[in-house]
């Protein structure tokens, strides 16, 4: 009995982009993401482990080394489009908050269920890690190309910010993708 089930929602890639290991967070954009287990090839995120980072403080001290469940970044357009408005900009750039995947038509993008799936056509399979919670890189990046607006991305992007994800089955992801919404088939956490 499988326990993902077809949400009925799915995804037109309508942005991809590659952040260079070493640099900075603002992203390339390019056409195509080829994507194996370790997620993209001379990626920032890159590699089936990782060190912790603040995000995980209070399970171990930064710098252990974990499983990498957040070697991509996918964001909504739509989403996008409320940051923006946010921080009284026209759009924003995807390039500037490091994204790598941007979707649209999945309302509610960033709270989707953890261990939900995004499979493209080609069969790529991305898995869900967990909300991607804003922080001040972005609006770093954002100041550079709009001064006055970056200070305003965390606020804005708060509850907007994506997701994280890593690579459960690989292949390649281009613009124009349809990527089909797979959710967890079992009732909310009722403690």
């Amino acid at each position: 009995m499988p326990v993902l089930r077809e949400s009925g929602y799915a995804g037109e890639v309508v942005w991809l982009g590659h952040v260079a290991a070493g640099g900075s967070l603002r992203a390339t954009p390019v056409e195509r993401l080829s994507l194996g287990f370790a997620g993209a090839p001379g990626e920032r995120h890159e590699g089936t482990n990782r060190a912790s980072c603040v995000r995980v403080r209070n399970l171990y001290p930064e710098g252990t080394e974990i499983r990498n469940v957040r070697q991509l970044s996918i964001l909504s357009h739509e989403e996008l489009t409320e940051i923006a408005a946010g921080m009284e900009l026209e759009e924003l750039d995807p390039a500037l908050v490091g994204a790598n995947v941007v979707v649209r038509g999945i309302p509610d993008f960033t709270h989707v269920p953890p261990a939900s799936r995004l499979r493209g056509p080609s069969g790529v399979t991305l898995t869900i890690d967990m909300e991607n919670r804003p922080c001040v890189l972005p609006g770093r990046e954002v100041e550079e190309e709009s001064p006055g607006h970056g200070a305003a991305f965390k606020p804005s992007a708060t509850d907007r910010r994506g997701v994280t994800a890593w690579v459960e089955r690989p292949g390649g992801l281009a613009i124009g993708d349809r990527m089909e919404l797979f959710v967890p088939d079992q009732r909310p956490w009722a403690p």
